[in-house]
């Protein structure tokens, strides 16, 4: 494996840290040819957790219907541990249609992948924790089998027995809830206002993915857990890839994948919300 001097071919004259994150080191790097790289850092990860990230990114950017960052390398330095190489984004400002942009091209992006199953090639990543990603011919059980199920396995020494008996009957009853999609969708996976940022067009750039293919919805929802979107980019969405009638009386049971994932990195602040979305479609 090449270690960061091999790959970069310079010397790093600077390493600045970059806020944003809560997983890992983040810097630019200053180099000595001149240019500037981000690079994420994490001396407790394997580097096949920046591989994840690495193939997901370029998933994205293969569809070419939204920009992220050029994937660099990834790999392993004794002096960091596991890394990640991107290109580094100098942001000038929002353009004046930015969220209606980004409405528009994630909206594309969930159109473009129109046949096949849903999952991944292989398992990634959401957040610290690991994500199944499992074939399936079917979203439904896909989405109990390898989403809900596991992160409530994981849970189970949170709940009660009456919680528990809750949790299995929704599984039982998911099929009443939650559509089949008009056609599978590649997704970002963890779409909240932490994982886009402005480019360097003025226009979002999707980082930090966790990608899989499943039902768009499923994104949407995401972006409204943690405080929405702006108002625009929902509207701006509907119009290239409108959502299934009754949306809003099932998002709760997409956000209830990152809730108890949120309960099993951070605790017991997230175990209020996940009963009572467990209690609204389980009785």
């Amino acid at each position: 494996m090449k270690t960061l001097y091999e790959v970069l071919r310079a010397d790093i004259l600077r390493a600045t840290p970059v806020s944003g994150g809560d997983i890992n080191d983040a810097y630019r790097l200053t180099l000595s040819d001149g240019r500037s790289v981000f690079m994420k850092a994490n001396r407790s990860a394997s580097p096949a957790f920046f591989q994840a990230e690495a193939d997901g990114l370029e998933a994205i950017r293969d569809v070419g219907a939204i920009r992220v960052p050029g994937v660099i390398a990834c790999g392993h330095d004794d002096s960091v541990g596991s890394y990640l190489l991107l290109e580094w984004i100098e942001s000038k400002g929002r353009e004046r249609n930015f969220w209606e942009a980004f409405g528009h091209n994630l909206a594309a992006m969930h159109r473009a992948n129109s046949s096949g199953g849903f999952g991944w090639k292989a398992d990634n990543f959401i957040g610290a924790r690991p994500q199944i990603n499992t074939p399936h011919d079917n979203w439904v059980a896909f989405y109990r089998d390898c989403r809900l199920a596991p992160q409530f396995r994981d849970a189970r020494h949170c709940f009660d027995a009456d919680m528990k008996r809750r949790f299995a009957r929704l599984l039982d009853r998911l099929d009443e809830y939650l559509p089949e999609p008009l056609h599978p969708s590649l997704l970002h996976g963890d779409l909240w206002a932490g994982n886009f940022i402005t480019g360097s067009d003025g226009h979002a750039w999707l980082i930090d993915p966790a990608v899989y293919v499943g039902h768009a919805e499923a994104d949407i929802a995401m972006t409204e857990l943690f405080g929405g979107f702006h108002t625009d980019f929902y509207a701006a969405y509907s119009e290239v890839n409108p959502l299934q009638p009754g949306y809003a009386d099932r998002s709760d049971l997409y956000n209830l994948y990152h809730l108890l994932n949120h309960l099993n990195l951070f605790g017991a602040g997230y175990l209020g919300s996940v009963q009572r979305i467990v209690r609204r479609y389980a009785g």
